[in-house]
């Protein structure tokens, strides 16, 4: 039961926060394509980057009713949460500058290891 309440917390801060970073990179906010632009990296990646976000809040969405989707979509967003990091160790950004990243990576690891056992249910698994 707390597991439960916990995984549904972690989901919905996951969603919200990746739901509204990646209508932004998509949108091509200013905030982002300058820190695309600092970090060497094409603009083109910078929407790849906001749309897999997006995917990944819209299959932690489906994860509500279908923990298998959960564990897909915290999997996805472990990944992007480990590029993240890694552009800022990279860059040698502050801890200020990384630790949103490095927290919504961890919430990922973490929802994903709890749906972890779900996932051989996936439809086509």
């Amino acid at each position: 039961m707390i597991l439960n309440v916990l995984s549904i917390i972690l989901q919905s801060i996951l969603i919200a926060m990746f739901l509204m970073s990646g209508i932004t990179k998509v949108t091509g906010q200013k905030m982002h394509v300058d820190n695309f632009r600092k970090w060497g990296y094409p603009q083109w990646f910078r929407v790849v980057t906001g749309l897999t976000q997006l995917v990944a809040a819209l299959l932690l969405s489906v994860g509500y009713w279908e923990s298998s989707w959960t564990a897909l979509g915290a999997l996805l967003l472990t990944c992007v949460g480990i590029g993240g990091v890694l552009t800022h160790v990279k860059m040698k950004d502050s801890l200020k500058d990384s630790f949103m990243i490095l927290l919504l990576g961890v919430i990922a690891i973490v929802l994903f290891f709890l749906h972890a056992s779900a996932l051989s249910e996936f439809p086509g698994f």
